[in-house]
Formats: C-alpha cells, sequence, structure tokens
C-alpha cells in the first residue's frame, strides 16, 4: 500500500491514536455516514439514469414542420396637414 511497510503502517497508526485520541470513534462515526450518504447518492443516480433510458415507451414530442417566414407589410402613418385641413378637431386659438 503506497510502498509502506508493515511498520511504517503501525507508526502511522499509533501516531493517530495519540493524536485524536478520544475523537477516533465521532472520527469513524462521521467517515461512515458520509460513506453511506455517498453510496446513496450514487444509487439514486444509477436509478435515475436506468428509469429514464428504459421509459422508451412513451411517444416522443414531434416538433412543429419548419414554416417559410412570412411577409409583412405595413403602411406608412399618414398625416394631413394642418393648413390643408381646415376642419380639424383642434380648438379654436384665443
Amino acid at each position: 500500500m503506497f510502498g509502506l511497510g508493515m511498520q511504517e503502517i503501525l507508526l502511522l497508526l499509533l501516531l493517530g491514536v495519540l493524536l485524536f485520541g478520544r475523537k477516533l470513534p465521532d472520527i469513524g462515526r462521521s467517515l461512515g455516514k458520509t460513506v453511506i450518504e455517498f453510496k446513496k447518492g450514487i444509487n439514486g443516480m444509477e436509478e435515475e439514469l436506468n428509469s429514464s433510458t428504459s421509459n422508451t415507451s412513451r411517444p416522443s414530442i414531434e416538433p412543429e414542420p419548419v414554416r417559410p417566414p412570412q411577409r409583412v407589410t405595413t403602411q406608412a402613418p399618414r398625416f394631413e396637414d394642418a393648413a390643408s385641413s381646415p376642419s380639424s378637431n383642434l380648438p379654436p386659438k384665443v
């Protein structure tokens, strides 16, 4: 394992016990919970992928056919000259 012999592994374990001592059970529990949650997440992702690929009996939605662009014609607004139309709806000037 990583080129470590039995003596080096035992030395690291002894050092870990000396440094962490009473906290080792808490560290072990949290590490175990982390591994379990990770496995649940992986299994959930696998189930989701399997359900999406096996769900081919559902009819697929067909896109609408592509239509050519339609020509839109608009007329420019016509402005009448105020001098040429005496019967406008403007109030009289005072």
